[in-house]
């Protein structure tokens, strides 16, 4: 090759080696560009603990492939929702016999929001001087008690954790159950966190009674295995849907015995308002204190004074003097009280019911009170007011 040919063919090599380096180092192309561009990011971007994001799991398409319909569903779920649901840890202070004594507990709970909401069990945090809680990527954060309500047994709690680490849930529709459809659950069962169990709706509208002795109705039945850890964690559908809170089991040793029940969460998003925004579930109020259940209705003991009862002029029982050995007896007059029979042509037998139809209503809503009084039925306009 003459020189004139030598030297042309290194140009040449020199042009091309340019241009692929134009190429790779160009405007948006190249290492360089992408660590300056993730620089720039970085800098602009809010300082938040070095903690790493909880990314999604990838998973092995060749096992699934493998895995028939049900394993499936199992899987995708799991991997879906397990990164949402917390393990949650509490401490109390209680006198005990040698002095001050620490007593723990743990629980579940599953996010809700990225602003760090999360929804658990009343008798989860009852009592507790102080709660945290635990993320799947191992973070451990203090809860705050934002909103609880015993007559549900549902709590919500707060953490100050970065968005990234949080993975909300998706809420399904409780009222569209069928019994013998599929659940899977997701909790911490004796502290072994984000434990699958499956199983199935086993019944539909049971009534459980919560921890202030009023009776949750509604309840899911089912025949997932729940234990002592797995209160206040999801239970899901098929699709990964939360549609109830696993509350409780039906056992003779504290353990499973496949009869399990969750509140239903469209329950539980009715009041779950109220509970992030004023603490707790502002309730539409009769104003009536006493009942007394009788054969054919509620016999009213007493009602508060100036409430809407009072005010709508139903009578509570009086007392009624009476002379006797020379002395003045008093004695309760059971003729004179008003018998509540219905409300809003519902009849009513129980303070349950006399409850259910009531608090069915806001605060400020006018409902007609059918009641017995001198042997005659009368209705009576009621405009309610809050408790």
């Amino acid at each position: 090759m003459s020189g004139w040919n030598r030297i042309g063919s290194h140009v040449l090599t020199i042009l091309v080696t340019l241009g692929l380096v134009a190429l790779w180092f160009g405007p948006g192309r190249g290492p360089l560009n992408q660590i300056a561009r993730q620089g720039s990011a970085v800098a602009a971007a809010p300082t938040e603990p070095a903690v790493p994001p909880v990314a999604p799991p990838a998973l092995p398409a060749d096992i699934l492939a493998k895995a028939d319909a049900d394993e499936q569903i199992n899987i995708r779920v799991y991997a879906a929702v397990n990164r949402s649901v917390v393990n949650i840890t509490t401490a109390a202070e209680t006198s005990g016999f040698f002095g001050d004594e620490t007593s723990s507990g743990t629980g579940s709970g599953f996010i809700i929001d990225k602003d760090g909401h999360i929804l658990t069990n009343y008798h989860v945090i009852e009592g507790a001087d102080s709660v945290h809680v635990n993320l799947a990527n191992g973070s451990t954060h203090d809860a705050k008690i934002i909103g609880q309500d015993a007559s549900n047994d549902v709590a919500v709690l707060k953490i100050e954790a970065p968005a990234a680490q949080l993975v909300p849930v998706a809420l399904g529709d409780s009222s569209k159950l069928l019994v013998g459809q599929k659940i899977l659950a997701v909790g911490n069962p004796f502290g072994l966190e984000r434990t699958l169990t499956t199983g199935i709706i086993s019944s539909l509208d049971r009534s459980l009674k919560a921890k202030n002795g009023r009776m949750i109705k509604g309840i899911i039945q089912t025949d997932a295995a729940i234990n002592p850890g797995n209160s206040g964690g999801p239970l899901l559908n098929s699709r990964g849907e939360v549609i109830g809170m696993n509350t409780a089991i039906i056992s003779q040793v504290g353990q499973s015995a496949g009869i399990s029940f969750a509140v239903p969460i469209n329950a539980i998003q009715r009041i779950l308002h109220s509970l992030i925004h004023n603490g707790r579930v502002i309730r539409a109020d009769l104003g009536i204190t006493r009942v007394y259940r009788g054969n054919n209705g509620l016999l009213v003991l007493g009602v508060s004074e100036g409430g809407p009862a009072e005010r709508a002029g139903i009578k509570p029982i009086a007392v009624k003097l009476l002379r006797y050995g020379g002395g003045i007896v008093r004695r309760l007059d059971p003729e004179s009280a008003d018998v509540i029979l219905a409300i809003d042509g519902k009849t009513v037998r129980s303070v349950e019911d006399l409850l259910g139809e009531v608090e069915s209503h806001a605060p400020g809503d006018s409902v007609t009170v059918t009641i017995e009084r001198g042997g005659k039925t009368i209705e009576v306009q009621v405009k309610l007011g809050e408790s």
